[in-house]
């Protein structure tokens, strides 16, 4: 059994490489291999989103608070609100984030293929943002 401790591991700044805005990332949890869950809190500022990206084996968000918008390719971006429980099938191509004047906060929930549980492609552009 391990006890990890609120505040025992460090907030860190969402990169800008694969994020728009102000995003922080809480880790939760990340147990050693041969396990390949991790999980984060993720939150959004006003305006801040992630590029496009995947997951291989898909991916769980649980918003716990604020205002926020998810959109899959080739599909219209869809509101999301606390309490809602958003699944990316594996390989779906999407973005998530905050509303342009509300913060959100998400975890996140994915497994990792070869170390990594995410594909980042381009970022979502103003227009695909506010669209």
């Amino acid at each position: 059994m391990e006890i990890k401790r609120i505040g025992s591991r460090p907030s860190a700044k969402g990169p800008a490489d694969y994020f728009t805005g102000t995003v922080r990332i809480d880790p939760l949890n990340e147990p050693p291999e041969p396990a390949r869950v991790s999980m984060a809190l993720v939150t959004f500022e006003p305006g801040a989103r992630t590029a496009w990206h995947t997951h291989p084996y898909g991916q769980t968000l649980i918003v716990t608070q604020g205002t926020g918008w998810v959109q899959k390719e080739g599909s219209g971006r869809e509101n999301i609100f606390p309490g809602d429980v958003i699944y990316f099938e594996p390989n779906e191509k999407h973005w998530h984030g905050a509303t342009a004047t509300t913060a959100m906060s998400h975890i996140a929930v994915q497994e990792k293929e070869n170390g990594s549980p995410v594909v980042w492609m381009e970022q979502v552009t103003d227009e695909q943002y506010n669209s």
